[in-house]
């Protein structure tokens, strides 16, 4: 049985540290960066509700978040999380992943999963981690599947967006089993990335 416990993880210039209130200035820069909070598929705060959005993060009894580091400058580029965690069946989902709009398409977002999933399957032992995001987010529905996690399906109806409307929530997820694999891909992009860069 996984046990999920506050951790800081560092690779490729990115560190990802427990969320707390001292992220707040951070996260409002960062969303700030592409007035993210005005995409209705994705969790950004507006930066008046930054504080709220850490506290309801902590507060979830099944979710643990980070903030999303730049190692170099110690600046908040963003925020992700374990959540969902079950720890009876060794599964956690990664999500609540947003980032400023300068660091999107850019090593960031694969050296973040790079960690997680290596410290949820080479560290925690689980047997499946699971990913979900919006049936309108193409760009985030596209950057999972660039990951290599399969689609699961669809549940329709199953979350209030922030402008009232309801979701259908596109699930997906990766088992212990294609993890080496994939662990391999995700090493090769980023190892191409810097060699474009």
């Amino acid at each position: 049985m996984i046990r999920v416990d506050p951790v800081t993880l560092e690779f490729n210039g990115i560190r990802l540290e427990p969320l707390g209130p001292h992220h707040a200035d951070g996260l409002r820069a960062a969303a700030c960066d592409g007035e993210l909070w005005n995409l209705r598929v994705t969790s950004v705060p507006e930066p008046d509700n930054v504080d709220a959005y850490i506290r309801k993060a902590l507060e979830m009894p099944d979710r643990l978040a980070f903030a999303v580091v730049d190692a170099a400058s110690d600046a908040v580029v963003g925020s992700t999380s374990y959540h969902d965690i079950v720890p009876a069946v060794d599964r956690v989902e990664i999500g609540w992943t947003w980032y400023a709009r300068s660091r999107q398409r850019s090593h960031v977002n694969t050296s973040c999963k790079l960690l997680l999933l290596s410290h949820a399957f080479d560290t925690l032992g689980c047997a499946v981690v699971g990913l979900r995001t919006d049936n309108f987010n193409r760009a985030s529905q596209a950057a999972i599947e660039r990951l290599g996690a399969k689609k699961d399906g669809t549940i329709r109806h199953s979350a209030l967006r922030r402008d009232g409307t309801v979701r259908d929530t596109v699930m997906y997820s990766i088992v212990r089993g294609e993890w080496p694999e994939i662990k391999s891909h995700l090493h090769d992009r980023l190892e191409r990335h810097a060699r474009a860069a």
